[in-house]
C-alpha cells in the first residue's frame, strides 16, 4: 500500500501519505492516474494498472514510504519513559512531550529530507530562543529549542502551510503555532530530546 501511494505521490496525482491505507484519497488518485491513461476508472489497482504506474516511476525508498504520512502512532519509545522528554517518532511522524513515562501533549511533526537528514539519538535541548532567526538559511525559527548541532524543535511557517509536501533543512518542524508556544513554555534547558524510527 505504501509503495503504491508513494509511486502516486511521484507523479503527482497524491499529495499526502504514504500513510498505508486505501482511503478515500487514494482511490480517488488511482481513479485520476487511470483515466489519464485511458484506462477504465475503477479505483482499484489493478495488474494493468499497477504495470503502468510501475513503468513510469522507481522503486521507493524508506524516505518515500515513511517521510510524508507517517504510521500510527505505537508506544513510547523505552528511553522517552523516564524524566522531562521530547520523544519525537519518525514513523508516526509526532512529537510527545512526555513527563515520567505519561504523555502531556502530542503534535505533529516533520524532520529534514534525504539530503539534511534530522539526526537520531539520544540528546538534550542545550538552547531556546524564542525568536531564533537562522543565518545559515535566512529564515525564522521561532520557539527554537536547540538540541544538536545546528538543529532543533520549532515552528515552522512552511509547514502550516504546506504539510508534508516539503522539508526542513534537518530540524524538527511543528506547524501548529499554539501548541509549539505552550510546548516552550514548559521545556527546559537539560530535558532529554530522542529521535527514533
Amino acid at each position: 500500500m505504501r509503495e503504491l501511494q508513494a509511486r502516486l505521490r511521484q507523479v503527482a496525482w497524491l499529495h499526502v501519505g504514504p500513510t498505508g491505507t486505501y482511503d478515500e484519497l487514494t482511490v480517488q488518485a488511482v481513479k485520476g492516474f487511470q483515466g489519464k491513461r485511458g484506462l477504465p476508472r475503477t479505483g482499484r489497482t489493478d495488474t494493468v494498472t499497477w504495470a503502468r504506474l510501475m513503468g513510469m516511476t522507481r522503486e521507493p525508498g524508506k524516505w518515500d514510504l515513511y517521510a510524508f504520512g507517517g504510521q500510527p502512532a505505537a508506544e513510547p519509545d523505552p528511553r522517552c519513559l523516564t524524566g522531562r522528554v521530547l520523544c519525537i517518532s519518525k514513523t508516526s511522524r509526532t512529537l510527545r512531550w512526555m513527563v515520567n513515562g505519561t504523555t502531556l501533549t502530542t503534535v505533529e511533526v516533520r524532520f529534514g529530507s534525504q539530503y539534511t537528514p534530522t539526526r537520531e539519538g539520544v540528546f538534550s535541548v542545550y538552547f531556546k530562543s524564542r525568536d531564533h532567526w537562522s543565518t545559515l538559511y535566512d529564515t525564522a525559527m521561532p520557539y527554537a529549542m536547540f538540541f544538536s548541532g545546528g538543529q532543533a524543535v520549532h515552528y515552522s511557517s512552511d509547514f502550516a502551510a504546506r504539510g508534508y509536501y516539503g522539508a526542513s533543512h534537518g530540524c524538527v518542524n511543528v506547524r501548529d503555532e499554539a501548541a509549539i508556544a505552550r510546548l516552550f513554555a514548559q521545556v527546559r534547558n537539560g530535558d532529554k530530546v530522542v529521535v527514533h524510527w
